[in-house]
Parts: C-alpha cells; structure tokens; sequence
C-alpha cells in the first residue's frame, strides 16, 4: 500500500470512527447495551448516562465499557501506479452495557445515549430517597458535586469494608459510625485493636460548626474502655466468663484434664489473680498444678484483670444508656488478652441476645478477631460467636460490621451472611477475586475499578445503597485516633549534617 493510500485508509477509518453514534438498545426496560465512538469517549464503567428518544428519557448506569471491532465498507486503496486492491475496513469502537436507573420500564430501540449531567443524577437520588435516615458520607466519584448517602436502614444487614493499607478504610469508618451517631438511635460497639476509635467522643478542631455542634451533643454518650491512662478502665473479673472461656483461657479440656478443671470450678468463684497462690498452701497436687499452668501461660500478669476493682466492661456491652462503646483492645499488653476481651464481649452480646435491643456490633481488623483458622482456644471461642452472631443474629438485632485489609483470612461463615460491601482500594487480584466471588451481586467490572481509587474513594452497594456507587468521602467531624509511623527517614540527610 502506497504513502497516500495508508493516508487515506486512516482518514477514512478516522471518519467512520468518529462518526458511530452512541445508541442504546433495551428489550426488558431494565438493562440495555449500547455503543459509542472511542473518541473523545465520554462514558466509563460506573458512570451515568442518559438515555434519550421520542418516548422520553431515561437514567442509567454503564456497568460495563470495553474496545470492539466490526468491519466496514470495502475501501479500494493505492498499492502502485497501475495497481489497486480492495481492502475492508475493521472500525474499532465501544461497547457497552448498563442498567435503567430511572425510566418507565418499557422496552427501546436506538436511545441517544449522553453522559448524565451531575443535576440529573442528584435530582434522581433525591426523588428515590428512602423515608428513613440518610448518611451523608461524601460524594459520587463520577458525578461531582452529587451529595451521596447511605440509607441508615441499610445497617440491619451485615456490612462488609474493606480496603488495604493507606485506602482511607479507617477514616472511613470512623465517618460512617459519626453519622449513624448524628441520624439514628442505634447502638454502636467497637472492638478495637489499634484504637483507631478511641477519640470518637472527641470534635476535632477546625470541624464544620453547624455539624460539629450537632456531633459534640451526640459524643457525649461515646464510652471508651481502655488500659490508657485517663479512661474509663477496660477490665474483667474472671467469674464473669463462661466456663468455656476459663477453660480456654487456662488452655484446659474438661475431660483430659479433669482433675485441674475441677478444680478450678470449685475453688475460683471469687478469683483473683492473687487469689491463686493461695491455693498451693491449701490444696493439693492438682491445685499446684493449676496455678502453674496459670503462671507458665503468664495469665497472673495480665492488666486485663479487675483484682476486685468495680467496673467492668461485660456490664456497659448491655447497658442502654450506653450509647457508643469503643473497647480499646490495643490498649492492652497481649495478644491473649485481646482475644480474652473480644470472645467476652461477643459471648455477652449473644448470651443477651433475647432483649433484642438493635446494636451494630463493629469488628474492626477482623482477621484477627475471627480469622478462618484460629490459632488459640480463646480466638477458636470468639469465631464461634462472630459465625453465630453472623448466621442468626439479625433476628435479635445484632448486626454486624466487619472490617479488615486482608478478606481472605476473614472467616467465611462470617463473611458469607454479609449483604453490605464498602470497597476501598485493592492491588491484590486474588482478594479482589476472594471479593468478587463473596459479593457475586456486584458487577465485576466495578469491583475492578478497586486498583484504580485514590485514598478515600470506595465502591458502596447492598441494602444501604439504591445502586453500586464509586464515591469520595467526605470530612470527619470526630478526631483520628491512632497514629502513623513518622515517615521523615526518607526525607533524606541534609548537607550541612
């Protein structure tokens, strides 16, 4: 093929490209496909679309957008002086597929298909608002300046958030549990093992005023259990646990290491660490052996233990004047007892499952609180609950909201009872696989856009979203908890060091 005939085969390709006309066809109502020219190409997966012909218009939602290839005319071409050939053209455009958010659910043919205008998206979110509590969390991704809410009914389903490290998961959360604070009268307790939540009682500086003043109202009734100094201490009295949680705790089995168990049941009604040493003056060989079971395991050392103080965290996880419950398990000095408190709290919540008081019970770092394979008694004791919590709670309105970076490792019976997902950033295919085939409902080419978000942007859908929505979040009223490393060693040496 000569110079100019190249030149012509692509000035003509160009023209034919840029000449597809984006037209949308449905046969339901519901869902349509539709295609577009790859240039200038205005649409994008997740984005709006309206869709316009003589019977009206509709709003829609591209869930799909990929490159195709048809042939066009035959074009005969230059190849010498005396010398031509026909060659048929292969036009290259986009096809896609999306869902009717808003129509009157008859079918159409060749709808003029344009990118939304932020009004109309906004103008249709505000018609389908539920008659309910709304959570303005932030912003659609891809409609700039569209206020996005979660429906605040949505949280009687089991939520799912996840997002890597540095995704904003963490702000993001602590937004959320601001605005169910601000709209609702739902309890909320956090299990909390970096005490990212420890300051959710607190107004940041520098917070919007009309909300701020709204929110330190509502912090009022945020209580916080810790070991730090200052706060409300986080402890428990060993008679409190259940007999598998002492069990589990001193590592014992009721029928292999019966003698000890006995023991242990008839002697520490009103235990105390201290309590302990007494035993091996006053008992036997058994009684000495389960004290120093209990010293190898370094359970006389824990700060967890009440040793006779008032105040324990088991009487405010029920208690309805309790408003917000953050339990700062990073407070405390062991992974033993971090899993202690967490089974305690979760076997609490179900043993008290008959007042069918609502609660949203959140678990932050869930790989850790209920993994898929527990590494220690305690741990095997709280995944029970969380499962059991996850399987029946709902009718006894326990609700949960898990969070963690790493889905795989979360339990699957847990994860699998979740209707709610918040997506934030992913890189790792195989979690956002693991994702994808958890939350099947969800397109996956949204999923997908997972590797793409900044810092704050999510992916929303389940109960407590009318459609799968990209969205920014917005700014907290509360203050961080927790803290990053300094990062200042990369700064690098100065000269004059």
């Amino acid at each position: 093929m000569s110079a100019s005939g190249l030149d012509e085969y692509r000035s003509l390709r160009r023209d034919l490209e840029r000449a597809i006309l984006p037209l949308a066809t449905s046969v339901d109502g519901r869902r349509f496909a539709f295609q577009a020219s790859l240039h200038e190409l205005a649409f994008q997966a997740g984005g709006y679309v309206v869709l316009e012909d003589e019977s009206g218009r509709r709003l829609g939602q591209v869930i799909t957008l990929e490159a195709a290839s048809s042939e066009g005319p035959a074009l005969a071409v230059s190849l010498g002086d005396e010398v031509s050939a026909q060659n048929r053209l292969v036009l290259r455009h986009a096809l896609g597929e999306g869902v009717v958010l808003d129509g009157d659910g008859s079918p159409f043919h060749d709808a003029r298909a344009r990118p939304a205008e932020p009004a109309e998206v906004g103008a249709w979110l505000e018609r389908t608002r539920p008659r309910r509590a709304s959570l303005a969390v932030g912003e659609l991704l891809l409609a700039p300046g569209v206020a996005f809410a979660l429906d605040a009914g949505g949280f009687d389903r089991h939520t799912f958030l996840c997002g890597q490290s540095g995704s904003g998961k963490t702000y993001s959360l602590g937004l959320v549990l601001e605005r169910l604070l601000l709209e609702t009268d739902l309890r909320i307790l956090v299990l909390d093992p970096n005490s990212d939540f420890v300051r959710l009682g607190s107004v940041r500086a520098g917070a919007d005023g009309e909300l701020a003043a709204r929110y330190g109202a509502v912090a009022e009734s945020v209580s916080v259990r810790s070991r730090a100094d200052g706060r409300e201490p986080l402890q428990l009295a060993f008679p409190e646990l259940d007999s598998a949680a002492q069990a589990a705790l001193l590592r014992l089995d009721p029928i292999a290491d019966r003698e000890e168990y006995g023991v242990l049941l008839a002697a520490l009604d009103e235990w105390r660490p201290e309590a302990l040493l007494d035993l091996v003056k006053e008992g036997g060989v058994d009684e000495r052996r389960l004290v120093t079971r209990a010293r190898n395991l370094g359970v006389l050392d824990w700060q967890v233990w009440s040793r006779g103080a008032k105040g324990s965290i088991l009487e405010e996880v029920t208690d309805p004047d309790v408003r917000c419950l953050v339990v700062d398990l990073g407070s405390l000095g062991t992974r033993d007892e971090q899993a202690l408190v967490a089974e305690a709290v979760l076997a609490r919540l179900w043993e008290r499952r008959g007042d069918r008081s609502p609660v949203l019970v959140v678990i932050d770092e869930a790989h850790n609180v209920c993994p898929q394979e527990p590494e220690d008694p305690l741990t095997a004791l709280a995944t029970e609950h969380a499962v059991r919590i996850a399987g029946e709670g709902r009718k006894f309105g326990l609700y949960l909201l898990v969070s963690t970076q790493r889905p795989q490792k979360v339990h699957e019976n847990v994860l699998s009872q979740c209707d709610n997902l918040l997506l934030m950033r992913m890189n790792s295919t195989a979690d956002l696989g693991f994702v994808g085939d958890v939350f099947s409902f969800v397109p996956q080419s949204l999923l997908e856009r997972a590797t793409t978000f900044r810092q704050g942007e999510s992916l929303a859908a389940g109960k407590f979203s009318p459609h799968p929505a990209l969205l920014r979040f917005g700014a907290r009223v509360s203050e961080e908890g927790g803290g990053d490393v300094p990062a200042d060693w990369a700064a690098g040496r100065s000269l004059e060091a």
